[in-house]
């Protein structure tokens, strides 16, 4: 049942922001909507959102002003749809409205019931770790040490956060080969999900930290990008092996919040060489 929620600051900023920056994203023509005179910014204009979501168009332009609105489950959807909003992106929205999440298919991943240091020391010499949803590395074995060239255990463990880490640590960023497009979707993932915990003020800590660590941080922040975790190939490099392709596997602990396990695979031969050359205890 759609209901009805008024929108307090700052997360009605947050809540505009984000729409902005995907209306201004789209493309009129691709749309197939009529060229009406001379378009003076990029995307579509407030009234044709409101156009293509059947509401008001004052309403609208409220909502993307970060006025103190009511926003129903029901026109939120019709905005997204509006928007061609993504799964991951659509909740993004209903998170910042303080909607229920819409429904949607699940993402394919398993869960697992514990997540503890003896599991991680028995997957060695497959790198592996465990983490929350702030990203803060909660548990490691000596091959995850060994691909990334950092001994976490004299990490400080305030500073034990991969983001943190790929802000501050250039031996840990050295090693990831694509790091040009690890960084910003490290970003997009904390922002998805801060979403639903925008008054936790360990969220908060956390963003400041980020922020006072880097500016170019700041600057992806602000890109308003939001994505979901996804099993992905990580490329990384090691002085004495060379390049090492390794397919990522999430598994959570719970099905919501939950701490993350992620196990590294070698994709092919020559990398699983490569790995048992830096992890010789296998």
């Amino acid at each position: 049942m759609a209901t009805d929620t008024e929108l307090a600051l700052p997360r009605a900023k947050d809540l505009a922001a984000f729409l902005r920056s995907r209306r201004e994203s789209l493309d009129p023509k691709r749309l197939g909507l009529p060229q009406v005179g001379r378009r003076r910014t990029p995307g579509l204009r407030r009234e044709e959102v409101a156009q293509l979501a059947e509401v008001s168009a004052t309403w609208y332009t409220w909502l993307e002003q970060g006025r103190n609105v009511k926003a129903s489950s029901k026109a939120l959807e019709a905005i997204t749809t509006a928007l061609q909003c993504t799964a991951a992106e659509k909740r993004h929205v209903f998170r910042l409205a303080g909607q229920p999440e819409p429904s949607s298919p699940k993402a394919p991943c398993e869960k697992l019931c514990t997540a503890n240091q003896l599991m991680l020391d028995k997957l060695d010499p497959l790198p592996a770790m465990v983490q929350n949803a702030r990203f803060d590395i909660l548990g490691f074995n000596q091959a995850y040490c060994d691909l990334t060239r950092v001994n976490l255990g004299e990490v400080p463990v305030e500073e034990r956060n991969c983001i943190y880490l790929a802000l501050t640590n250039r031996t840990w960023r050295q090693s990831i080969v694509d790091e040009q497009d690890v960084l910003p979707r490290l970003v997009a993932f904390f922002r998805a999900n801060m979403a639903s915990h925008f008054d936790d003020p360990l969220w908060q800590q956390q963003l400041a930290k980020f922020m006072a660590a880097s500016d170019e941080f700041g600057a992806l922040w602000q890109r308003q990008d939001v994505e979901c975790v996804s099993n992905l190939q990580k490329r990384y490099f090691h002085p004495q092996a060379g390049e090492i392709v390794l397919q990522q596997s999430n598994w959570w602990s719970a099905p919501r919040d939950g701490e993350r396990l992620l196990v590294y695979v070698p994709v092919d031969d020559a990398s699983r060489e490569a790995l048992a050359a830096i992890t010789p205890r296998g």
